[in-house]
């Protein structure tokens, strides 16, 4: 093979493909953002035409990936020095930085102006709000100050069922911030839990993660804390206006598993969890996954079922 033949198949290994255009608008964080914005839409009182309701999702969708994709923007330097991000798209030299920054605003653009017009333009200057929180007040300011970042931080992923609620009614309510406050208190120990395994990374990275600034032994103090508040919450949810028995004992067993799971880690000593290659954290971590999840799924069982009189209380 000559060399001009290498160096077009080197150049074309190095170049972007869809995957990669893709990958920088993190799909799985976007699933996460689809399916909360959701069940905000589905357990709104108003009907939604399924059309209407297609393109709010698809709008969120695009939203929640453009504020990926600037989240990779800024934090470019970072994603090169941890593991569990370097093989992300800028780091990888597959998508520019400048690239990158240009995708996001327009995408920004396009889902926030988008969504006005399907829905109404309170749904769409709410999207914006959380792109701007997600990407200005959480990426370009507190992720990198205070070991607090995730708590206030977590709040840009949980404005989804908030911004479906109003795409489909126009106006607020208490049961969307319900299911806000669920994701907003979830989100701290699901990530702590992450930091606990992956605490080298941030050290790396200079992120000052609670696991850096205050050590793994108060981590885990706090994920018991946090796990207790939530668990608190969550069951009392079911008594609210997006709860129901459905939802009751969903949230039961869930938060029994996850309490348990939160004091074998607040009991465990660095020794044992380095032992075991942090076993318990990283179980705690996956069933977190799931746990927001099934209550998400839960809502929206309850309010399908809900016009037929078998949903709620």
């Amino acid at each position: 093979m000559s060399d001009a033949s290498l160096n077009a198949s080197t150049l074309r290994e190095d170049e972007a493909s869809f995957g990669d255009y893709f990958a920088l608008l993190k799909p799985r964080v976007m699933s996460l953002v689809v399916f909360t914005a959701l069940v905000g839409l589905v357990a709104a009182p108003t009907g939604v035409n399924p059309f209407v309701g297609f393109c709010a999702i698809l709008f969120i969708a695009i939203g929640g990936g453009a504020s990926g994709a600037l989240n990779m923007w800024w934090d470019a330097d970072i994603d090169r020095v941890m593991k569990r991000t370097k093989s992300r798209p800028i780091p990888a030299g597959k998508v520019g930085e400048e690239e990158a920054m240009q995708i996001g605003l327009a995408l920004s653009a396009l889902s926030c102006i988008m969504l006005a017009l399907a829905t109404n333009i309170f749904a769409g200057a709410f999207l914006a709000f959380t792109i701007f929180f997600y990407v200005v007040i959480y990426t370009m300011w507190l992720k990198r100050s205070t070991p607090q970042n995730i708590v206030i931080g977590g709040a840009a992923g949980a404005f989804p069922p908030v911004i479906g609620w109003i795409a489909a009614t126009g106006s607020m309510a208490v049961e969307p911030w319900l299911m806000f406050a669920l994701t907003f208190m979830w989100t701290p120990p699901h990530f702590w839990a992450l930091a606990l395994f992956m605490r080298s990374d941030y050290d790396d990275a200079g992120v000052p993660m609670l696991t850096v600034t205050h050590g793994r032994r108060a981590t885990r103090i706090h994920i018991l804390v946090y796990t207790a508040l939530l668990a608190l919450f969550a069951v009392g949810a079911a008594f609210s206006g997006i709860g129901g028995p459905i939802y009751l004992a969903v949230s039961a067993v869930l938060n029994i598993l996850f309490l348990a799971g939160a004091v074998r880690i607040a009991r465990r000593d660095e020794a044992a969890s380095e032992a075991d290659n942090f076993k318990v954290e990283r179980s705690f971590f996956k069933l977190s996954l799931l746990y927001l999840f099934l209550h998400f799924g839960a809502v929206l069982v309850e309010a399908v079922l809900k016009p037929y009189g078998l949903g709620g209380w």
